[in-house]
């Protein structure tokens, strides 16, 4: 991004040559030469047990590591792999042999081979290194540095080995590791979670993308819009070409293996008939290879379970009749967490917003619980008072102070709200916060519990470690057993799964005031 911004701020900057192999070439044998070697020495300096403790452990806090571990380290540390990175491309500038590929080439190698460093599985097939066996000297593996991780003693080299083997910190193991690596069969998750991306640029907000936008939560920035244009666009077209889900992210809890996958679809994409049928496609092929993996439970997050799109997921159901795999959509956890979020002693709830399975539910349970329903909206009023048996009033006035809302919400209703007025949604997307005066409840959440492990990242608008429900609810029948379906018109038992969920740790959001 910096030299992206400088190319057109730095005067002469955009006069560099596209192409100059002599700048190539100085750049590969500085960066073979003084920059692996000097890494070399100084990461082994790191790894003195004065600078260990107060630099560097910090990047080996991740013995399990991932590609965002590789940029994971202190301040000072950054400033050394900065200081050492950029001795090849000051000296092409000072020899005036720089270029656009120089530049561009030398930062996209060293990300790469940073990333695949700590990707933590090994993707170098066998027969690179049978048909070009030198390449074992500069060129490390990821099981390579995955030795580096467990051993702390052995594998320093930056990106190539050779320096290990010269000065015989090269581990023992490290090819036996790689053997056994391209065996080993993919680990196979318990329960998946189906989501897919909101926005373009929400693909930042990813724990792929910036680790300082995933660790917020996610908010739509005009900056990332016009300074990474060109990369969103970019994406934006593979997604077109190339459609295909990919794994997001990996957890573990409770001997549970839980793995999340998303469509690379966007939000706005639901909406357009034409874009249906691809969808629809690239969830039900999601949910057969979850079923080929031996998956037991697919729960569907977003729009995935549109019933629109899907009729909730009901349209799997009915195109595979024999799946083992259950698919469930968190409808029953959603009510139970709005259930609970209404403050004791409520005697008046309004609706507002697209209704939806989860909104008649909770209508439904609402009713049951004596709890008299409101909306304003005559269009909400027909659809809903008859499947409530006449239970729900039509209001002419805005001012009840709990308002149950959904996706629909203008901004004229919320202006019209009373001070003081608690909004909670009962939408996946939350509602835009116009009013200071009035206090807003996350959409329907909860808590993770401490022992799962690696959710380092915020799931889309939600707080650290927080997960939605339509997420747990995939968990909760997982770590239950609960082989049934939960989708299309049916809904699981609102009790026993709100008991569930707090038997296994997960605690509800407080509001914040």
């Amino acid at each position: 991004m910096i030299f992206y911004i400088s190319y057109f701020t730095v005067p002469g900057a955009n006069l560099m040559p596209f192409w100059n192999p002599n700048g190539v070439v100085i750049v590969i044998l500085l960066h073979m030469g003084p920059v692996e070697f000097l890494y070399y020495w100084f990461h082994r300096a790191l790894h003195h047990h004065y600078l260990y403790s107060r630099y560097h452990s910090h990047h080996h806090s991740s013995i399990v590591t991932e590609p965002i571990t590789s940029v994971i380290h202190p301040f000072a540390e950054h400033i050394g792999y900065f200081l050492l990175f950029a001795i090849p491309l000051l000296t092409i500038i000072f020899t005036g042999t720089n270029s656009i590929v120089a530049f561009a080439g030398y930062i996209s190698y060293i990300d790469f081979m940073n990333n695949l460093g700590h990707c933590n599985f090994e993707v170098v097939p066998k027969w690179v290194f049978s048909i070009f066996p030198f390449l074992k000297y500069i060129m490390y593996t990821p099981s390579f540095h995955s030795l580096h991780h467990t051993q702390f003693r052995t594998n320093y080299s930056l990106f190539m080995p050779l320096y290990d083997y010269v000065y015989g910190t090269m581990d023992k193991s490290s090819d036996v590791l790689y053997e056994k690596s391209l065996t080993r069969p993919e680990e196979s998750p318990d329960v998946v979670h189906l989501t897919h991306l909101t926005t373009p640029d929400s693909i930042y907000h990813l724990r792929l993308g910036f680790a300082s936008l995933a660790s917020k939560p996610y908010i739509s920035n005009w900056y990332l819009r016009v300074i990474l244009c060109p990369m969103t666009f970019a994406y934006m077209m593979l997604i077109w070409i190339w459609s295909r889900t990919f794994v997001l992210e990996r957890n573990h809890f409770n001997k549970l293996t839980f793995q999340t996958w998303v469509i690379p679809k966007y939000r706005i994409q639901y909406f357009l008939k034409l874009q249906n049928e691809p969808i629809n496609r690239l969830i039900e092929e999601a949910i057969l290879d979850a079923e080929e993996r031996g998956v037991k439970v697919l729960s569907l997050g977003l729009l995935n379970q549109g019933e629109e799109v899907n009729m909730n997921g009901e349209l799997y159901i009915q195109r595979n009749p024999n799946l083992k795999i259950k698919v469930v959509d968190g409808s029953s956890l959603a009510v139970a967490v709005i259930l609970n979020s209404i403050p004791k002693g409520t005697t008046q709830v309004l609706f507002r917003g697209k209704l939806s399975k989860v909104a008649y539910f909770t209508a439904l349970a609402l009713c049951q619980k004596g709890i008299q329903l409101t909306t304003f909206h005559e269009e909400e009023y027909k659809k809903m008072n008859t499947k409530l048996g006449g239970k729900l009033a039509l209001s002419k006035n805005y001012a009840h102070k709990i308002w149950l809302v959904g996706d629909g919400l203008t901004k004229e209703e919320q202006l019209r709200a009373p001070e003081g007025t608690l909004f909670i949604p009962f939408s996946q997307f939350p509602p835009k916060k116009l009013r200071k005066d009035c206090f807003y409840h996350t959409i329907p959440a909860m808590m993770s519990p401490k022992s799962f492990e690696n959710i380092d990242s915020c799931e889309n608008w939600l707080p650290r470690r927080a997960m939605s429900v339509w997420r747990i609810a995939g968990i909760l029948h997982g770590l239950e057993g609960w082989n049934v379906h939960e989708c299309g018109h049916t809904i699981f038992d609102i009790e026993k799964i709100w008991e569930a969920s707090l038997q296994h740790g997960f605690r509800p959001l407080m509001i914040s005031s």
